[in-house]
């Protein structure tokens, strides 16, 4: 299952539903989906994620995912690597930079008692993702606005 195969699962899921609690869970369910066929090689999780294996290689490298090898050294990612990695690119994606992502996943690896910090920088990379999406939805409708005037169709449909 491709990147585009996993938004295409969760955006289905979430339907026209503007529920944060529906969204919340649509992500639960995919964060724990049985069907991830684990162990999977690094060309295999560089597929599904639409990154390079340079990349992977480089979360790794930085400690952001443990990953197993087998017994010929290549890397073996089993299914919780492979749910991190979801998560991480996700963040990546939104704009979360890399050295907050670091000092999450120490959070996360220190354990329990840091999840109060966790929750307060996700908290603040939820706020700046909701703000970037005001951003963008105003250079949209300024583009919209442009192609209106140069005669194009403009809309959800066009």
């Amino acid at each position: 299952m491709a990147t585009d195969e996993l938004m295409e699962r969760a955006l289905a899921m979430l339907g026209d539903a503007d529920d944060d609690l529906a969204s919340i869970e649509v992500i639960h369910r995919l964060s724990t989906a049985t069907d991830i066929e684990a162990p999977m090689s690094i060309a295999d999780v560089a597929d599904l994620l639409d990154i390079s294996p340079h990349t992977l290689r480089y979360y790794e490298r930085v400690g952001l995912v443990d990953v197993g090898r087998d017994i010929s050294g290549y890397r073996v990612y089993d299914a919780d690597s492979v749910r991190r990695l979801v998560f991480l690119t996700r963040m990546r994606l939104s704009g979360m930079p890399m050295r907050d992502l670091q000092h999450y996943i120490e959070l996360v690896d220190a354990g329990e008692d840091t999840v109060p910090e966790r929750l307060d920088m996700l908290i603040e990379h939820r706020d700046m993702i909701r703000r970037r999406i005001r951003e963008l939805t105003l250079s949209l409708a300024a583009t919209e606005y442009k192609i209106a005037t140069y005669g194009g169709r403009t809309g959800p449909d066009a």
